[in-house]
């Protein structure tokens, strides 16, 4: 019984240790972020230059950094969408996807380095890597 007793002290332990870990996302409600944005990023310098996009979603190192007004878009992985500044609903997956589109629109990049020099394409979309160039 005092085994049993003991167990279960460690089991709630441990539990209880889980609720004091940070959460794993951060939402843009702080100061700093456009009012009512629906930004959401994790990873450092992810979305750090927007001043008024909305409803966009970066995951990964320099995700999204170059954007300003861009709205409407996901960029997962580092450098995904990194150089988009006016660009809205793109969606970049892999490391360095669409990463020097700026204002292009309606892009849909899969893959490490997919669609890596689209600048202002509209409505393409690549999978795999470094398709096309």
């Amino acid at each position: 019984m005092k085994n049993q007793n003991i167990n279960l002290f460690v089991i709630e332990l441990v539990l209880a240790c889980f609720g004091l870990l940070p959460e794993a996302r951060a939402d843009c409600f702080n100061e700093g972020c456009p009012p009512f944005s629906g930004n959401t990023f994790l990873g450092e310098s992810a979305l750090a230059s927007d001043t008024s996009g909305s409803y966009n979603t970066a995951t990964g190192y320099d995700a999204l950094y170059s954007n300003t007004t861009g709205s409407y878009n996901t960029a997962n992985g580092a450098d995904a969408l990194s150089s988009n500044t006016t660009g809205n609903s793109n969606t970049a997956t892999g490391f360095d996807a669409l990463y020097f589109n700026t204002t292009g629109y309606f892009n849909t990049a899969s893959g490490e380095a997919a669609l890596y020099s689209n600048t202002t394409g509209i409505d393409n979309t690549a999978n795999g890597c470094s398709s096309p160039l």
